[in-house]
């Protein structure tokens, strides 16, 4: 098989994979610090193409897209995964690179300026540590052989050990162990050749990994000044939840979602949304374990994370974000606002006086908008005009805030309110996802 063939095979296989985001690479010379920017935007001719296959447009958590190279090393797959598109039993065309294919590959994609990066999995097409082997193997021959100096993710195999998951954080940026399902349950159901038990093994060997390196970085500091030893993992660990192919509700993905961060110092959880594909083998018989929808549930991925933004940025814990027996995200309004909206006692709040952890409650107010007033109010005296200047929502903002005992609107009416809110966003789908 030709090696563009390869690519269009191995990056179709890679595109349900949503955690390859990327927090950028602390690596001298590497493109988020500014020497590729523009990745996948400029005009060039390898194999004929504007946005050659496999490239793909992610954001980092300051709001930069960015381009990364996503594909598998391989899409043979021992595991039978029911939703996987890659599964043992699917008809699909199946290939695998070389290692030096790889490496040839991004260099030269690098090099064009078409990526930033390599997000990089594979099929289980052997022994877990055999595969594994594989993907530190690239890692490293592209730092020590290639002088790559871009972001490099690497996912861990389930089933890998701890002899290849430390090196890989020494050669990658980030790492990723992805769960796909919330319970055991759904795991033995959907996948049974899968281990939650295996998987969080990984997560932990990567936490313990990654502070005995810090533990190390700061002796090497400390006794040999300038001699300090390379990170691992610098940009984290994440992982991915598949959400609509099982039945758990968003109550327990969002639980799942805190505890995770809190025990495993998470940087993120990926949310997908399933989309169907197809039947095994291609009989054309439906798997039943599978769900009949008709596209991916995208508005209940959309609310999931802005819900996890909550955890991460705004200090809710997931029971605050869903209360009593209410057990699935609200998806007409963000649920920040469905919060405010259940707890009209807490408002209005005075921007004038209030503090930022009572400004992160008020929505359409953000981090970033709520650092603003705090800063802006130590000089000069807030006004609406100015608060629309320094990025707050009004649209949302304006029932929950006074400015200098000044309203705009009222909280006098929670269900009207949310009516008006829910109007105003269509339905809620076209959200910011970062300041509400």
């Amino acid at each position: 098989m030709e090696l563009s063939e390869k690519i269009a095979v191995l990056s179709a296989a890679a595109k349900y994979d949503a955690s390859c985001a990327s927090s950028g690479s602390g690596r001298a010379g590497d493109g988020f610090s500014g020497g590729k920017g523009g990745g996948g935007r400029r005009q060039g001719a390898f194999f004929g193409a504007t946005l050659p296959a496999g490239v793909c447009h992610s954001w980092t958590e300051d709001g930069r897209c960015v381009s990364l190279l996503k594909v598998l090393y391989s899409n043979v797959c021992r595991f039978d995964c029911s939703y996987c598109v890659n599964r043992a039993s699917a008809d699909t065309r199946r290939a695998s690179f070389t290692t030096e294919e790889l490496i040839t590959l991004t260099c030269e994609f690098y090099r064009h300026n078409y990526i930033e990066g390599l997000f990089l999995s594979s099929g289980i097409f052997a022994d877990p540590d055999i595969v594994m082997e594989k993907l530190v193997e690239t890692a490293r021959k592209l730092r020590t052989e290639a002088g790559f100096g871009g972001y490099i993710h690497l996912q861990i195999i389930p089933g890998s050990g701890a002899k290849f998951i430390r090196p890989a954080g020494l050669w990658a940026d980030r790492l990723s162990a992805n769960i796909e399902l919330p319970t055991d349950k759904s795991l033995t159901r959907l996948a049974p050749q899968k281990s939650g038990k295996l998987i969080f093994g990984a997560m932990e060997e990567v936490l313990a990994a990654e502070n005995e390196n810090s533990e190390d970085r700061r002796r090497s500091r400390a006794f040999h000044p300038g001699r300090e030893a390379p990170a691992f993992a610098p940009a984290g660990q994440s992982t991915q939840l598949i959400v609509g192919v099982s039945a758990e509700n968003d109550r327990q993905i969002i639980t799942l979602s805190g505890a995770l961060y809190r025990k495993f110092f998470l940087r993120r959880v990926y949310y997908s949304a399933y989309t169907p594909v197809g039947v095994p083998g291609g009989g054309g018989i439906p798997d039943p374990r599978l769900p009949e929808i008709s596209g991916p549930p995208l508005a209940r991925e959309h609310r999931l994370y802005q819900a996890d933004w909550l955890l991460r940025f705004y200090h809710f814990s997931p029971e605050e974000i869903l209360e009593g027996d209410s057990v699935h995200l609200d998806i007409q309004v963000d649920p920040k606002t469905a919060w405010a909206l259940r707890h009209p006692e807490r408002f209005p709040v005075e921007l004038g006086r209030a503090d930022y952890e009572e400004l992160l409650r008020v929505p359409g107010v953000g981090a970033t908008s709520a650092r603003r007033i705090i800063e802006q109010r130590r000089s000069r005296s807030l006004s609406y005009e100015g608060l629309r200047r320094i990025g707050v929502v009004l649209k949302r903002a304006r029932y929950f805030i006074t400015v200098a005992g000044a309203a705009i609107d009222r909280l006098d009416d929670p269900k009207r309110v949310r009516r008006v809110i829910a109007g105003t966003d269509g339905g809620g789908l076209q959200l910011p996802l970062f300041d509400f």
